[in-house]
């Protein structure tokens, strides 16, 4: 029954692909944005008989079957006539939507809305606020199914709220109107990788204008001193482009936009895109440096994505269509090289301090070295393979359980690769080469895809200087050793080796904003400021005392619990001094626990080490002037 279910879907796939030849019209409205609202109309090229409409479920760059299906609404397919054609959704397949095309009628018209709400994630949520909106064209349209996203095509048009103005990577195509704006035909896969922001406090700001291809950096705020960042800031994006040139020696793109959302009304996260990236960070974090500091990664790493991961793409994540699964086992290159190569290039382009750079790596390495016991049962490379269900992990019990450590993790990864080429090739040869030949793969180029597998990553650092490459990340993907197995590459041969002090570093003084106290190195746990505790490491002090997460803090060693009196009951401690006394409540049940520790507060921190070449410093030196 299955089977020729499956098979009468290939023969209506293969007729909705000859009907794909025609573009797709596609026109979007955004003057009720301001309402959480996006109404989009379509006109799609049909042959009558049964026909399958999809709606995106696999979305590039969010790794998992995330289309927002649950917030799309008001789906009605008519004919040129008017009139109405019924659908019926899939009774396995939530995402397709089966019709039947009357006899003589070539084309249907289908009118959607989005709904912009709660409940949506990635680039479905969170888009939209009183004076802006980012549109991600996935969210808004069908598309016959079977067919190629590639050899599809559409022509979009906008309409957006008067005075607002957008940014996007889409060309105009010069039929615009007064109230929309029309845009050249594009693919199904270009549309989808070229989202729009649009706002009525929006600027477009050149960035390196001596450099060909152009890039732009479009921001949108809640209000006009949002977008109002420094020239400094200015200055530092526009090396950002120069650096990206110098490392990897190519261009993909026609065009470049940042399209920044500055807004609290958003969700906050970056999804890459070949020729744009979609940005959402806190309204102020151009204007307030320290806010400009810790969310200083971001664009760095989305930029890199347009040649690592969109290029440059792991073979399991090349589909040829939204509604093919995805296969993640190589994000610790998609995720992880991005994550090292972004750090770094935070760094060169002055956006982060050298020791800035440390600090945070330094966390990162806390972390995955000394608080993540969930690696003596998962190795990397299952946080990588099992992306798609991770992604909705972390929270309490999270250094158990493990989620997308193949970000973080594979920034240690990478960092011991370059590491271990400078090493033997005496500072001769780099990660930086190996960049420059796997990214930059044909020079200059326009947008497009060229997948890779394993064997190509190895061939391509062997390129550079010959090892057992594969025994060696093999060694780290599929370690289940309590501790990253990376740090030990990476305290040999960086100039630097991680220690603990009792000193918050700059990134562990951000995470103790608001009265939170992070012990996860000391006690074995965190707390915040009304003493609930919100994580505790299997394994750790606080663990084999029997506190869990969700347990609150009443008293510290007799009175009323602070993080204060915690911070000073854990100092008092040190050497002889008594156990530390807990008052603890769970679910309304109280009682005393006692903490047998005595080495006091401890944060990591990267310290060098005299008498060794500086290679991690070596690293950050910027490549251009």
């Amino acid at each position: 029954m299955r089977l020729s279910r499956f098979l009468v879907l290939a023969s209506l796939a293969a007729a909705s692909v000859a009907a794909a030849q025609t573009p797709i019209t596609l026109s979007v409205d955004l003057t009720d944005a301001p309402r959480k609202l996006l109404r989009a109309t379509e006109t799609i090229p049909v042959t009558p008989g049964a026909m399958t409409l999809v709606y995106p479920e696999w979305i590039p760059g969010e790794h998992g079957p995330t289309g927002p299906i649950i917030n799309s609404t008001g789906i009605v397919i008519t004919t040129p006539k008017g009139e109405r054609v019924k659908w019926e959704r899939d009774s396995v397949d939530m995402y397709s939507y089966h019709i039947t095309v009357p006899a003589g009628v070539t084309s249907l018209n289908v009118k959607l809305d989005f709904l912009g709400t709660a409940g949506a994630q990635f680039s479905s949520g969170g888009s939209t606020s009183a004076n802006l909106a980012l549109l991600s064209w996935n969210t808004v349209l069908l598309y016959p199914a079977g067919a190629s996203a590639a050899d599809v095509h559409v022509t979009p048009t906008l309409k957006i709220p008067a005075g607002w103005k957008f940014g996007t990577a889409l060309e105009p195509s010069g039929k615009s109107t007064e109230e929309t704006t029309a845009f050249k035909t594009v693919s199904l896969e270009q549309l989808v990788d070229s989202p729009v922001l649009a706002g009525r406090w929006f600027r477009e700001i050149p960035l390196a204008t001596e450099i060909a291809p152009k890039h732009f950096l479009d921001l949108a705020g809640d209000g006009p001193e949002d977008i109002a960042l420094s020239q400094a800031h200015i200055d530092e994006f526009s090396k950002l482009v120069r650096e990206t040139g110098a490392l990897y020696m190519s261009r993909h793109y026609n065009s470049y936009h940042f399209l920044v959302t500055l807004s609290d009304q958003v969700a906050h996260f970056g999804l890459e895109h070949h020729q744009s990236s979609d940005d959402r960070v806190e309204e102020k974090t151009f204007v307030d440096d320290s806010m400009f500091t810790e969310n200083g990664l971001l664009l760095p790493h989305e930029f890199t994505h347009s040649w690592n991961g969109k290029y440059r793409r792991p073979a399991g994540l090349a589909t040829p269509n939204y509604q093919e699964p995805m296969k993640g086992d190589l994000l610790w290159v998609y995720e992880g090289l991005t994550e090292y190569l972004g750090d770094v290039l935070a760094s060169r382009c002055g956006i982060w301090s050298a020791d800035t750079y440390r600090d945070r790596l330094a966390t990162i390495a806390g972390y995955l070295n000394d608080a993540r016991p969930g690696r003596t049962w998962r190795d990397l490379q299952d946080t990588a393979t099992a992306a798609q269900i991770l992604y909705a992990a972390g929270g309490p019990y999270d250094n158990w359980r493990r989620n997308v450590d193949y970000y973080d993790e594979g920034e240690l990864l990478w960092l011991e690769v370059d590491l271990t080429i400078r090493q033997k090739t005496n500072g001769t040869k780099s990660l930086n080469d190996f960049a420059a030949a796997f990214e930059g793969l044909g020079g200059n180029t326009q947008p497009k895809v060229v997948p890779y597998t394993f064997e190509d990553i190895v061939a391509g650092l062997n390129a550079v200087v010959p090892n057992d490459w594969s025994s060696f990340l093999h060694k780290r993907l599929d370690s289940n050793d309590l501790h990253a197995p990376e740090m030990a590459g990476i305290d040999a041969l960086s100039g630097y080796k991680l220690t603990y002090t009792d000193k918050p570093n700059y990134w562990s003084t951000l995470e103790e904003g608001g009265g939170a106290l992070n012990m996860r190195w000391s006690l074995g746990m965190s707390a915040g400021s009304s003493g609930n505790i919100g994580d505790v490491i299997i394994g750790g002090v606080a663990d084999k005392a029997g506190l869990a997460p969700g347990f609150k803090i009443i008293a510290v060693n007799g009175r009323a619990y602070t993080t204060e009196l915690l911070r000073t009951a854990i100092k008092g401690a040190v050497g002889k001094g008594p156990d530390i006394e807990l008052i603890v409540e769970n679910t309304g049940y109280f009682k005393t626990i006692k903490l047998n520790y005595h080495d006091g507060e401890k944060y990591p921190q990267f310290v060098r080490v005299d008498g060794t070449p500086t290679r991690l410093d070596d690293i950050l030196k910027p490549m251009t002037r």
